[in-house]
C-alpha cells in the first residue's frame, strides 16, 4: 500500500491573497499621500524649505539600488523555473545586500537629522515652525513605515533563500518566491512615490 502523503497546494489562492494584501498596503500609503498633499497645499513655503534639508543624492542612490533589486528578484523567479538553483540563490543574496545598503543609507540620513535636532518632538524642530514640523513628522513616519516594509521583505527573502538552498523551494513550487517578489516590487513602488514627494518637489 502506498502511504505517501500528497501535500495539497493552492498556488492561485496564495497569489490572490498576496495581491489582496498588496492592495490594502497601497490603500494605506495612498491615504498617507493624500494627507501629505493636503498639508503641502496648506504649507507650501515651509514644505519647500524643509525639503531642501534632505539630500537628493542619497535619495537618488536609494532609488537606483531599489530598482536594481526589483530586477534581481524578477530574475530569481525566472532562474528557479530554469532549475538554476545556484543562480537563484545568488540573485536573492544580491537583493538582500541591496536591502542592507538601503537601510544603511537611511540610517546615516536619519542619524544626520537627529544630530541636528531635527526629529519629531524636538525643540529645534518646533522652533522652525508648524509647517516644518508637519513635513518632518510625515517624513519620519512614512519613510519609517517604508523601512519597516524593507525589514519584513529582508526576512521574507532570507526564508526564501534558505528554502531554495535546502531544496524545499524548487521550480515545482515557486509560489513563495513569486509572492516575495510581488511584495518586494510593492516596497520599490512605494519608494518611487516617496522619493519625489520628499526629495524632488521643492
Amino acid at each position: 500500500m502506498n502511504n505517501i502523503a500528497h501535500t495539497h497546494r493552492d498556488d492561485e489562492a496564495s497569489k490572490l491573497g498576496m495581491w489582496l494584501f498588496i492592495f490594502t498596503e497601497l490603500l494605506l500609503f495612498a491615504g498617507l499621500f493624500i494627507v501629505y498633499g493636503i498639508y503641502r497645499y496648506l504649507n507650501p513655503v515651509a514644505f519647500h524649505l524643509a525639503a531642501e534639508e534632505l539630500s537628493v543624492t542619497v535619495g537618488t542612490v536609494n532609488t537606483v539600488i531599489l530598482l536594481i533589486s526589483s530586477a534581481t528578484m524578477a530574475m530569481a523567479s525566472t532562474a528557479i523555473r530554469l532549475k538554476n538553483k545556484q543562480f537563484t540563490i545568488l540573485l536573492l543574496l544580491i537583493t538582500l545586500f541591496i536591502a542592507f545598503m538601503f537601510m544603511t543609507n537611511k540610517y546615516f540620513e536619519w542619524k544626520g537629522k537627529f544630530e541636528h535636532g531635527i526629529f519629531p518632538g524636538s525643540e529645534d524642530l518646533l522652533r522652525l515652525g508648524h509647517g516644518d514640523t508637519l513635513f518632518f513628522s510625515l517624513y519620519f513616519f512614512m519613510t519609517g513605515l517604508h523601512a519597516l516594509h524593507i525589514i519584513i521583505g529582508f526576512v521574507l527573502i532570507t526564508i526564501v533563500c534558505y528554502r531554495v538552498n535546502n531544496n524545499t523551494l524548487t521550480y515545482k513550487n515557486p509560489v513563495l518566491l513569486d509572492n516575495s517578489g510581488l511584495y518586494w516590487h510593492l516596497v520599490d513602488l512605494i519608494w518611487i512615490f516617496l522619493f519625489p514627494l520628499f526629495y524632488l518637489i521643492t
